[in-house]
Order: structure tokens, then C-alpha cells, then sequence
């Protein structure tokens, strides 16, 4: 499976692409999205989507990841992160893509393995999870952290789904439950 991740920003968007084979990560492309700055509000999200969906038809990924976008103390910078992102899942959904969000506390758990890494933390462990030459730039770090997320994530969840675990809250007074991603108890 080929997975676009992508770290939306109004100036930076980061994007990267991985491809899964059984536990196996490979690299296939990393970059970012500079946004020019001078520009009005709508040229800059057309920037996005337009450098998306190009990124799309040349790398072929089967699904995407996004990062969702958290509260900031400023909430202009909050909205305007939040319209880059709609952006960019515009991009995705109009590619055809099933879009996948996660938080950067999951994202920096999946591929350091705690949620308050530092981002040199989260570029040394793709550098290392991908067997890169060098550390990608950190807007390409985060986005393909975003995609060895889901190549993490999603077979689980695919697991869940089919044993319907997801479906079903509880199994009798003491059974299994599903909390913060986790099993509880047993059927």
C-alpha cells in the first residue's frame, strides 16, 4: 500500500509518500509546499490544492494521512491553519483518497514512541524507520510521520473491524472495551 501523509500549514505544507509492504517501510518522496506569503488568503489555499492533487497523480498513493490540527492560543492562527487544512483535505477527497487524521501525539507515539518528542526526535526516527541518507527537513518529517502512523495504525484497525470489536462498546458487564486505541478486559 502507498500512503500520502501530509503536515498541513498556511506556510509550510509538508508531504510525504511511503509505500508498505507487510511490516516493511519504504521511502518514495518527500517535500514541501512553500505557500508564498505575499499573496491574498485564496491564492495561498489554491497553492495547496493545486500542489496536492499534483503530488497525487505522480506519486499514485492508495490512501492519505493527515495531521489534525490542534488549538492554538492565537484563534486567527487557528482558523488560518484550520483553512490550510481544508485545503488540503479537499485535494485528497477530489484525488479520490480515503483521508485518515491523526493527532501530532499520535503521530510522535507511532514513530518515536512518546507523545511529547521533539521534532529533531521525529526527523532522526524517520530517518532511521526509512533508511534515509539524511534526516528530511522537518515539515517532511512530520508528514511522513504522519504516513508511518497509518502503516502502523491501519492494519489494527482493519482487525478491529472485521472482529466487529469496533461495533460493539462492551461485551457483557466486564467484557472487551476499546479506549484511547487499546483493548480492555476480554470477550
Amino acid at each position: 500500500m502507498r500512503i500520502l501523509g501530509v503536515d498541513p500549514g498556511l506556510r509550510r505544507t509538508g508531504f510525504g509518500v511511503i509505500e508498505v509492504e507487510g511490516a516493511r517501510l519504504r521511502y518514495v518522496a518527500s517535500g514541501t509546499i512553500v505557500v508564498p506569503a505575499d499573496s491574498d488568503l485564496s491564492v495561498r489555499l489554491k497553492v495547496i490544492l493545486d500542489n496536492l492533487r499534483d503530488i497525487v497523480r505522480d506519486t499514485s498513493p492508495q490512501a492519505a494521512a493527515i495531521e489534525k490540527v490542534f488549538v492554538n492560543a492565537n484563534p486567527l492562527s487557528t482558523l488560518l491553519l484550520g483553512q490550510a487544512r481544508g485545503a488540503a483535505l479537499c485535494a485528497l477527497a477530489d484525488s479520490g483518497l480515503g483521508v485518515h487524521e491523526y493527532t501530532a501525539l499520535q503521530i510522535k507515539k507511532s514513530v518515536v514512541g512518546t507523545g511529547r518528542a521533539a521534532k529533531t526526535q521525529v526527523q532522526a526516527m524517520v530517518q532511521h524507520l526509512l533508511a534515509l541518507n539524511g534526516a528530511p527537513a522537518a515539515d517532511a518529517a512530520d508528514a511522513l510521520g504522519c504516513a508511518i502512523c497509518h502503516a502502523h495504525v491501519a492494519p489494527l484497525a482493519e482487525r478491529l473491524r472485521g472482529a466487529a470489536v469496533l461495533d460493539q462498546p462492551a461485551f457483557g458487564r466486564r467484557g472487551t472495551r476499546l479506549r484511547a486505541g487499546r483493548m480492555l478486559g476480554s470477550p
